[in-house]
């Protein structure tokens, strides 16, 4: 009996060490994405991505939000091709020459998850998309979280109803705040993304968290902006690497 609860226990600790390990390979954007693992969640996406001509499919992405996704840089700078859903699509077909994959933009520079929310079925079912980003908490801030909460809910529960994977992303930064203090707006619009992961079991993209690691081992803040709430094209590489971590060229199954 004794060794029986001995060969128990060792196993469990097997078992615990390997989820950790799973979940420090899957970088500072993953951890924390509640019941989503980067390696499995998108897993039939990945298959069709996969798939050649005949067997394939288009398959669609959209990235939904404010002024960062639509890719403005110094305002009114729009360049589109630095910023993350470009990119997204670029390291994609990298990864996945077989693909037909379109990642289509519907953010708005200026606006909050409530206006998001409002034209989600307009704009982004209508599109049957097979994922979805959301990315509205720079934004989100000039609403408070009550009713950012209830916005990104909304998204949610209409996009798992049509069966519709998501990405809930965290803000890049903003220079005139410290991203160091857990007290201040953006960073608890990040806390409060990051449980709307944990408890919808969708993906997450935590880029408050990236952006911290960098500038605590010593990388500027200012090497990644184009202006104080816009990242440049440095930024945008860090969004986009985090969200090609949910895109593995092997993915395991669910």
């Amino acid at each position: 009996m004794q060794k029986m609860l001995s060969m128990s226990v060792t196993a469990g600790v097997a078992a615990a060490l390997l989820v950790i390990g799973a979940l420090l390979r899957a970088g500072p954007g993953a951890v924390g994405s509640g019941g989503a693992r980067p390696d499995a969640y998108l897993s039939g996406v990945v298959t069709d991505l996969t798939r050649q001509w005949p067997a394939n499919r288009t398959v669609n992405i959209v990235c939904h939000g404010h002024s960062v996704p639509a890719g403005y840089f110094r305002t009114p700078v729009v360049d589109t091709f630095n910023a993350y859903p470009h990119l997204l699509h670029r390291g994609l077909k990298e990864r996945f020459p077989y693909a037909v994959v379109n990642v289509i933009v519907t953010a708005i520079g200026g606006e909050n998850s409530e206006s998001g929310a409002r034209r989600f079925e307009r704009d982004v079912l209508s599109l049957r998309p097979d994922v979805v980003t959301i990315d509205y908490a720079l934004n989100d801030r000039d609403i408070g979280l009550a009713r950012a909460e209830a916005a990104w809910q909304a998204m949610i529960t209409q996009a798992k109803a049509a069966g519709i994977k998501l990405i809930l992303l965290t803000p890049t930064p903003d220079t005139s705040v410290k991203l160091s203090d857990p007290n201040d707006p953006l960073s608890r619009h990040a806390q409060q993304i990051r449980a709307l992961a944990r408890k919808n079991g969708v993906a997450l993209v935590d880029s408050l968290a990236c952006f911290e690691n960098r500038v605590r081992n010593g990388e500027p803040l200012d090497s990644f902006m184009s202006q104080v709430n816009h990242p440049n094209r440095k930024g945008h590489d860090i969004v986009a690497a985090e969200l090609l971590r949910w895109f593995p060229s092997h993915p395991a199954e669910k």
